[in-house]
């Protein structure tokens, strides 16, 4: 299993918007960057994700799951070339965690994150995943 780290806007899909989507989950679409379709593409199911809320929020507010792999993006535009995956809620971190704690936090120097803040779809390590949820409150 991999991890990774989806970024949104809460203001136009927000955790609590996952969450009512229930068992079904949802389509991640919008993705318009290179690198980011590229991850996208990499996504298997069953692996789980960091769900992100920017704008003034930047904290890490659930974690997800991968149910379907990449497929067309139903919101590009025919023949453009942009994909998307089913995303589901597993649970939300019983303790957000901000990006300045992230980025206070020495072991998490070289995370994603922390190094390609713009970056809206991530990878996470597996020692990054272990920190990130212990910082938010998961065993």
């Amino acid at each position: 299993m991999a991890y990774w780290l989806l970024k949104t806007e809460p203001d136009e899909y927000s955790w609590d918007d996952q969450v009512k989507r229930g068992s079904k989950g949802d389509a991640w679409t919008g993705v318009r960057n290179f690198t980011a379709r590229r991850h996208l593409k990499e996504m298997k199911k069953g692996d789980k994700f960091f769900f992100y809320h920017t704008g003034d929020e930047k904290q890490i507010v659930g974690i997800g799951e991968i149910l379907r792999e990449a497929f067309a993006d139903p919101t590009a535009n025919k023949g453009e070339p942009w994909v998307a995956v089913q995303t589901g809620a597993d649970k939300p971190l019983p303790k957000p965690v901000t990006l300045a704690a992230v980025k206070a936090e020495p072991k998490l120097k070289e995370m994603a994150l922390v190094k390609y803040g713009r970056l809206s779809v991530q990878p996470v390590t597996d020692a990054e995943w272990k920190l990130v949820c212990k910082m938010g409150g998961l065993k």
